[in-house]
């Protein structure tokens, strides 16, 4: 029977090593590809394991506690052990081209920042991401994969349905300080709305949540989501977003959601080229974006 010590989670060894080695939270949650709440939570679960305090906050950041630097030179030195062995004994593999379509709003909000960490899950592999909002032309090679977008009953043939976000209003700070923020359904059909290529989305969203509309909705088409959302940044109005695409900026004060919706008006499909299917590299794709996906 073994008497060897009993280890506190490596989730939360994980996050507390990438403070402890960038200085930051933010900075940790960037390095590893969570979220910096997720990071805190598990620096903070990681302090009631021990039973010590292990980070303080200053004005100048994050600073390791005298526990922190005995734990943070321990567990530095295992993972940059444990990563030389890996790099010795995993075999060389030829580097695997993956060529990623996404909606424009999910490659620029939420996969591009964790480029990094999906290169790291997947090994050697030369990414090329394209945000855009059709599908490819399998037949022709354009792209190895689709990430698109759509109702539950117009998601094509040959696709897997990922996650079917909430969808919600937001506006900035400062225009809430500007215009005060809508107190109901009604206030908020009179607000200027950021809305995509067409209306149709926000007449979809009120018609969810059974909100009768009695006017032409107001406010400007900007044809792509994320020109409504750095709209909805710059105090322009109020967008409609998901977790997946604003829930830094909604973490970090810089959006505020309006009202209480459980609205979900469509979903994530991944959709893979016919001659593809099989490929180790694809399986391991999806594998790493479902697991993502649902840590959001």
């Amino acid at each position: 029977m073994s008497n060897a010590p009993k280890l506190p989670p490596l989730t939360m060894l994980r996050a507390f090593e990438a403070v402890g080695r960038t200085g930051g939270m933010r900075k940790a949650a960037a390095d590893i590809g969570v979220s910096h709440t997720v990071v805190g939570r598990h620096v903070h679960n990681l302090e009631h394991w021990m039973g010590q305090k292990l980070v303080e906050t200053t004005p100048r950041g994050v600073v390791l506690t005298a526990s922190g630097q005995v734990l943070f030179g321990a567990v530095e030195r295992a993972f940059r052990i444990i990563g030389n062995s890996a790099a010795e004994l995993r075999p060389a593999h030829p580097r695997t081209a993956l060529r990623i379509w996404c909606m424009p709003g999910l490659a620029t909000r939420w996969m591009t920042p964790r480029l990094a960490v999906m290169e790291a899950a997947l090994g050697p592999v030369d990414i090329s991401l394209r945000a855009i909002d059709r599908l490819p032309d399998f037949s022709s090679g354009e792209a190895d994969l689709m990430i698109g977008f759509g109702s539950a009953d117009a998601i094509p043939e040959n696709s897997r349905k990922l996650i079917q976000p909430r969808m919600f209003p937001v506006a900035s700070p400062i225009w809430i300080a500007q215009h005060g923020a809508p107190d109901d359904l009604a206030a908020l059909a009179r607000a200027p709305l950021i809305h995509e290529e067409s209306k149709q989305q926000w007449t979809d969203w009120f018609d969810a949540m059974r909100h009768r509309l009695t006017d032409e909705l107001k406010g400007p088409r900007l044809w792509d989501a994320n020109l409504g959302f750095d709209a909805a940044l710059a105090g322009q109005g109020i967008a409609l977003v998901t977790r997946l695409t604003a829930g830094s900026e909604i973490d970090e004060g810089r959006l505020v959601e309006i009202l209480e919706s459980q609205v979900r008006l469509g979903g994530y499909y991944l959709m893979i080229a016919p001659q593809r299917r099989g490929k180790r590299i694809l399986a391991q794709f999806e594998a790493w974006l479902a697991d993502n996906l649902a840590e959001d």
